[in-house]
């Protein structure tokens, strides 16, 4: 989305509020039509970033919207793919100067051939999942303009999944499993994470399907439906997901991805039978669908070890992102 001179990437529509102008990462249309836990994921700005190549100093000023999750959060900004500041935000607006160092200005041009994104490029990345709350834009001013095609990667890898999807343990947007597969495809990311909540919703199916800006998706589905329905349940949904989006796009990998390595398969008192049961029925539906464009891969294979997990056994942090990354798009990679 393009507004106000601005790339709003992984952002599906603006609305106007009493508290500023909410950024959310699909149409309102589509978020409606999910389940009500995911309509305010979808208020969360996981892998939301504000792109611009300034001309000069350029002032953002943002806010978290009072009551979400949390009223206060990091922003942090990227150029292209080298760190730059952070910026604390809460529920008043606040306005962040930005100005390219000085530095990047003097680059030597062998020095940025290959790299995916051009250090030209401001990217404002907004806090998602536990990291902050809804966050409105209250405007920018200073000169600037858009970022052009070749100063941005030319490919895009859509994930759908649980709260690991979203990103909610480690400290930043930049260290989740799909930021650091995205970074090592070379590819830009669109996150659909949806903590709890993913629950393979006819909407998001047919969000994803009616989409055409992504080259490669991930299914990560779904440990949040595991003692919410049955696993006949799960089946059906799940393979309604997939041959809604495969229908759309039938040249296009698609990988779905089974439960992630978790507390109950690790605990001497877990209870495995579940997930396991669970586990089988995707590996079921990877095997019956028609597509060839289909492909399934092992959550526990992609985290080989309870290693840089955080203590509820269930949601990885920094370490074991990074992990899931390099192993992730290894796989991705072979399907290119």
């Amino acid at each position: 989305m393009r507004h106000d001179g601005i790339q709003f990437h992984n952002v599906g529509e603006l609305v106007d509020t009493d508290e500023g102008t909410l950024i959310q990462r699909v149409p309102e249309s589509v978020r409606t039509g999910l389940n009500e836990g995911a309509q305010s994921r979808m208020r969360h700005p996981a892998g939301v970033e504000l792109r611009f190549v300034p001309e000069g100093e350029v002032e953002i000023t943002l806010s978290m919207r009072p009551g979400g999750s949390a009223e206060e959060g990091t922003v942090r900004v990227f150029w292209g793919p080298i760190q730059g500041q952070a910026f604390a935000i809460d529920t008043t607006p606040t306005t962040l100067s930005i100005e390219r160092p000085e530095k990047l200005s003097n680059l030597k041009p062998e020095s940025t051939t290959g790299l995916a994104f051009d250090p030209a490029v401001c990217r404002v990345q907004l806090p998602g999942e536990h990291r902050g709350g809804y966050t409105c834009y209250h405007g920018a001013s200073g000169a600037r303009r858009l970022p052009e095609k070749s100063e941005l990667p030319d490919t895009r890898y859509l994930a759908y999944g649980t709260s690991i999807t979203e990103g909610e343990a480690p400290l930043g947007e930049h260290l989740t499993y799909a930021s650091q597969t995205a970074r090592r495809l070379d590819a830009d990311l669109i996150n659909l994470g949806s903590c709890g909540t993913a629950y393979c919703d006819a909407a998001m199916a047919e969000h994803i399907a009616a989409r055409d800006d992504w080259d490669v998706a991930t299914l990560s589905i779904s440990v949040n439906m595991v003692g919410e329905f049955p696993v006949e349940t799960f089946k059906q949904r799940a393979a309604a997901m997939v041959e809604t989006i495969a229908d759309a796009h039938p040249e296009k990998p698609i990988v779905l991805i089974t439960i992630f390595r978790c507390s109950m398969d690790v605990l001497e008192d877990g209870d495995a039978a579940e997930c396991t049961a669970f586990r089988e029925a995707l590996r079921e539906v990877a095997a019956e669908t028609d597509h060839w464009n289909v492909h399934l891969l092992e959550g526990p294979d992609l985290l080989p070890s309870i290693e840089g997990l955080t203590t509820d056994l269930v949601h990885p942090g920094d370490n074991a992102m990074v992990t899931m990354g390099e192993n992730l798009a290894a796989e991705l990679e072979t399907l290119r």
